[in-house]
């Protein structure tokens, strides 16, 4: 075991690969169980069981759900484009899979000396790949959507293509503000500079409201979920997929949410940090020693991320059980029409507070002003004249 731990420590890249088969595992493994408590969600705010059969309480239903779309029959429509049928789905969940690389989920183990870090890759522009990975993401829909040579599948891939390009720039300018604030492109630097309870959410409601509002359109999770929407679409993008493709399309929605719910974490809510770290890790230390109290003050760290993750996860399926879907004006209205002007206003009451030295406090206050003159603008607004019917 010694020389185990020697060896790993001597080779950084094997390290880095042992963290990034763990980090897979667990996205895969948290995204296969999400199925399960979306299911228990629904079940609980309906009054009624849910899944039962499946292990005690149903917990191996997730498990039947991956046999049953295993050993479905697979069929690829006689008109489709076989290669891009078969691409739309790969892209979706490699896409999925791999904006998971850059996210710190804990702080670091000290094993011989060596600092280890709890991420997959540390780079000085996490953030960008984020943003760029989740962008390729909208071409598995488009491909899938276009390649069924299906009316229904191609109108879901267009409001997909449509939905994500609108709702990523809202996203992009809420994140400016904390990238202002910061200094950093670093996922792991900014979640430095939240140590000691100065999150990045006291800063920015604002911005934070507007991301997670992006999150759900760019996830297609209700209330946003027109690309896939029954109602009119079938089944929208993949309504001629089926058995491990289909599931493909809806694994990639549950490891969007769970990569969703940790870079919100990472941003706007300390990431690893939670109140009382440090006092915390001084116990550790005083009880174990400084290595072995720093690494369990990480192990520590690294539940408190994934508590995080787990409460966005559980507020995604929250909200899907209780806000009715939009029309799609709506939609495109609320991105274009409400929530870039409201990110370029918080990036300009962001930026005058940063200027004027109050940061806090000219934030809250700056806020507090554009909101008075949203509610006089709301309140002064033409009126609808309502129609009247004829006799």
């Amino acid at each position: 075991m010694g020389s185990f731990i020697q060896w790993l420590t001597e080779s950084m890249y094997l390290w880095k690969t042992l963290i990034i088969i763990v980090i897979f595992a667990v996205t895969l493994g948290i995204a296969a169980y999400s199925t399960w408590a979306e299911r228990k969600v629904a079940a609980y705010i309906q009054d009624r069981e849910g899944p039962n059969r499946a292990g005690w309480g149903g917990l191996l239903q997730p498990l039947a759900d991956a046999g049953k779309m295993f050993f479905k029959e697979d069929f690829i429509p006689a008109q489709a484009d076989k290669w891009l049928f078969i691409l739309g789905p790969c892209l979706s969940m490699f896409t999925a899979l791999m904006s998971s690389a850059v996210i710190p989920f804990g702080d670091t183990f000290i094993v011989d000396g060596k600092a280890l870090m709890v991420q997959g890759i540390e780079i000085n522009i996490g953030i960008l790949y984020v943003f760029g990975v989740v962008s390729l993401g909208v071409y598995g829909v488009m491909i899938g959507g276009w390649a069924s040579n299906n009316k229904f599948s191609l109108l879901g891939a267009i409001r997909a293509a449509s939905q994500n390009i609108s709702y990523e720039l809202a996203m992009g300018m809420s994140i400016i503000a904390i990238l202002m604030m910061s200094g950093t492109l670093s996922l792991r630097g900014i979640t430095e500079q939240q140590h000691g309870g100065n999150w990045n959410f006291f800063y920015q409601p604002l911005g934070c409201l507007i991301f997670i509002v992006c999150a759900f359109a760019e996830c297609n999770r209700t209330p946003f979920d027109l690309p896939e929407c029954e109602t009119e679409l079938v089944g929208g993008y993949h309504t001629e997929y089926s058995s491990m493709k289909l599931g493909f399309y809806l694994f990639a929605e549950y490891i969007n949410m769970f990569a969703s719910s940790a870079v919100t974490a990472c941003l706007f809510f300390g990431g690893y940090n939670y109140p009382g770290m440090d006092w915390v890790q001084t116990q550790l230390i005083g009880v174990f020693g400084n290595n072995a109290g720093h690494n369990v003050a990480t192990l520590l760290g690294i539940g408190a991320m994934f508590t995080k993750i787990l409460f966005g996860i559980f507020f995604f399926m929250w909200v899907r059980w209780t806000v009715p879907r939009f029309r799609y004006d709506q939609l495109m209205n609320l991105g274009w029409k409400g929530l870039i002007p409201l990110a370029v206003g918080n990036l300009i009451v962001t930026a005058v507070a940063m200027l004027s030295g109050y940061k806090l406090i000219g934030i809250w206050v700056g806020l507090a002003i554009m909101l008075a003159i949203i509610s006089i603008f709301w309140a002064l607004r033409p009126k609808k004249q309502n129609a009247v019917l004829g006799a």
